[in-house]
């Protein structure tokens, strides 16, 4: 059986961190036990890189932070993502390319071109089966982040950065999304958390037995 890799994707704020730990808890329940990793972070080495990236205290070039992120995806892909499709795994991605394409692409302004060949490289061609992309104003996403942060008492570089670039980001999202609907599928996240899941569960479910991971009977 072919792996299958599913990214979740979305503003900070969005939710898709919780949609993301309680979808791979229910899986498990319907008997899929999905590998669930995160970019930036995922290796060894993405710790590291992550900690520098989202200090808020460290002043990050915006070329540095496109290079830093590749770095670590190229990582990524190469030593956890496609050994674990290759042995037929179910693989869920906090995150994964599109987020550059939207926060380093939209949000910081790099010509498109210079993202394309860099996520090209950093990904050795290797692209979702799925992407949930999660969607909520740039408001709402800010008064969420705040809260965490104040619960958390720490502010990262992402949480800091004004509106303007979080709409651009946002935007950048909704765009890819348009452009690949049969690989992307948006959920609103503005509602509570239990209704999202639902949505969230549906989708897997459905795409996860096309594919199967999952039984059609019970």
């Amino acid at each position: 059986m072919a792996g299958t890799f599913i990214t979740f994707e979305g503003i900070d704020g969005s939710g898709k961190s919780t949609q993301l730990r309680l979808a791979a808890s229910f899986l498990r329940e319907q008997g899929c036990t999905p590998l669930v990793t995160r970019e930036p972070g995922g290796t060894t080495i993405g710790l590291r890189l992550r900690a520098a990236l989202l200090d808020a205290t460290e002043e990050v070039d915006p070329l540095t932070e496109l290079l830093v992120f590749a770095a670590d995806r190229a990582q990524h892909v190469r030593g956890v993502l496609r050994p674990a499709l290759e042995k037929g795994d179910v693989v869920i991605s906090d995150r994964y390319a599109d987020a550059t394409v939207a926060y380093q692409g939209a949000g910081r302004g790099f010509d498109p071109s210079l993202i394309t060949q860099i996520v090209t490289l950093a990904t050795d061609g290797l692209v979702p089966d799925l992407t949930l992309l999660f969607d909520v104003s740039v408001n709402e996403s800010t008064n969420r982040t705040t809260r965490r942060s104040n619960a958390r008492n720490q502010l990262d570089r992402m949480d800091i950065e004004h509106s303007d670039f979080h709409q651009r980001v946002r935007q950048a999202y909704l765009k890819i999304a348009e452009a690949e609907p049969n690989r992307i599928k948006v959920i609103d996240t503005s509602g509570p958390v239990e209704r999202t899941q639902e949505r969230v569960r549906k989708i897997l479910v459905t795409f996860l037995q096309g594919r199967g991971h999952l039984s059609t009977t019970g």
